[in-house]
């Protein structure tokens, strides 16, 4: 195909399906160390680092790979707390979901919006640094958020797993 040509659009399943046993130990590795060099990579997957090189960059054309981030440490930057937030929306109008959603992005240390279905129409993932800070967030910036009928608050007490790995098969 001619590189000025779009490449076809794959479903998420069809475009999976293509990835063989060393584009999935890549895409594992680059999970847990997203900063390990190329060489290391390609030694750890056992592939010319050209050859591994080549991979990663078509994993990023075909958006397998969507960012390359660091991870950081709440605790040391202050955000230790960490609140599940359930909300009910008055009204399940496309325009109250839009106003919620405009609105809850805005939210001081909301790390994760999401719309889902059961007793909530909402869960958000918050950060702060303690109960006083939550409090604070909570009384000035939740209970303003438009077309809210409920909030409730689950402040985790315990993380028994937390990952942004995607396990692959």
């Amino acid at each position: 195909m001619a590189r000025n040509q779009a490449t076809k659009v794959r479903s998420a399943p069809e475009a999976a399906s293509l990835l063989d046993r060393t584009d999935k130990s890549i895409l594992r590795a680059l999970q847990r160390d997203a900063s390990i060099s190329n060489v290391a990579l390609a030694a750890k997957v056992h592939l010319s680092p050209p050859a591994c090189l080549r991979r990663v960059e078509r994993l990023k054309r075909s958006g397998m790979i969507g960012a390359t981030v660091a991870l950081l440490n709440p605790q040391a930057l202050g955000a230790g707390m960490l609140v599940m937030i359930g909300v009910v929306l008055d009204r399940s109008t496309p325009e109250s979901f839009n106003d919620f959603e405009k609105a809850a992005v805005k939210i001081s240390g909301c790390m994760e919006c999401h719309v889902v279905t059961g007793e909530f129409d909402y869960f958000m993932l918050v950060r702060t640094a303690d109960s006083e800070s939550f409090n604070r967030l909570h009384a000035e910036q939740l209970l303003y958020l438009p077309g809210v009928r409920q909030i409730r608050s689950f402040i985790v007490i315990k993380q028994v797993l937390s990952t942004t790995q995607i396990p692959l098969a």
